[in-house]
């Protein structure tokens, strides 16, 4: 059985600990998570793109770092998150954001959340596992959603705000699979890439099989790479794999890491590993 939810806050799961295995039918996670606590999170803008790639509106969430209104002249990095829902995992991230920065633990960045619409859809891309199509009523949407962040968003958000060239990514599950594929098929489009507990059990694992020769179609390749992997069935093996196929072929221009934690679970990896991760990555001076 593998993991393919995206899973919800943990206030939201005391009574769901036993769904974390592959389901036949689509979970009450494809759709938008119900608003039960608010949780605490900086002050923020919105706003919503008409997407002709999605065929669809979507709401963008926006955190600015401390000093944003004031320096005018002063540009920054931006890092992009699906799942950036108010109701999703735009709040935490945000907050760990504020602090780190605030705290001269981490440079200053834009935060960008993409809110759910069909995350199914979004986050996959095509399979030709049966069981795979089972998670939602649509998969296989990963190129549509890619062609909406580089031809659509990440020019609104060049246009609306105060940007360097910069970029980064980062998101956990089937958010992690979407960073993943885009790594290997559009590795340009993001500085940094951040995978936490990727699904690459995804189209029997795709990515993990053809990484040894993507890889070596891409010798001039230069990006930063981080992958974690909790213990769970599935994900933690196929991540491993990947890593030895790192070790043997990344480009020279390839900075990447790969850490397992078995000690943490698919529920609580994203919350437990993000805060470290994101001030080692970009910790000041780096």
């Amino acid at each position: 059985m593998r993991p393919t939810t995206k899973w919800l806050p943990l206030f939201l799961f005391t009574a769901s600990l036993g769904l974390g295995c592959r389901a036949t039918t689509a979970p009450a996670a494809t759709t938008a998570p119900a608003a039960a606590t608010a949780e605490a999170q900086p002050a923020h803008p919105s706003f919503t793109l008409e997407s002709p790639a999605l065929k669809e509106t979507r709401r963008i969430n926006v955190y600015t770092p401390p000093g944003y209104e004031t320096a005018q002249d002063a540009r920054y990095p931006v890092l992009y998150m699906p799942d950036g829902g108010e109701q999703e995992d735009f709040p935490h991230v945000a907050a760990t954001l504020d602090a780190a920065i605030r705290a001269g633990e981490m440079r200053p960045f834009i935060l960008v959340g993409i809110e759910n619409t069909e995350r199914r859809r979004d986050m996959t891309g095509p399979t030709e596992v049966d069981e795979d199509r089972k998670i939602a009523p649509r998969v296989g949407g990963s190129a549509a959603f890619r062609a909406f962040l580089r031809d659509e968003l990440m020019p609104e958000v060049r246009r609306r705000y105060r940007v360097t060239e910069e970029t980064a990514i980062i998101g956990e599950s089937l958010a992690g699979l979407f960073i993943m594929e885009t790594f290997f098929l559009q590795p340009e489009l993001f500085n940094t890439f951040i995978a936490l507990s990727p699904s690459l059990w995804w189209n029997n694992d795709e990515l993990v099989r053809k990484a040894d020769e993507r890889l070596k179609a891409r010798p001039d390749l230069r990006a930063t790479l981080y992958v974690a992997s909790a213990n769970e069935e599935g994900i933690a093996p196929q991540s491993a794999r990947l890593a030895e196929v790192l070790r043997a072929k990344a480009p020279a221009g390839l900075t990447w890491r790969y850490e397992p934690r078995p000690d943490l679970r698919h529920d609580n990896i994203y919350r437990s590993l993000s805060p470290q991760v994101l001030r080692q990555t970009f910790a000041p001076g780096r």
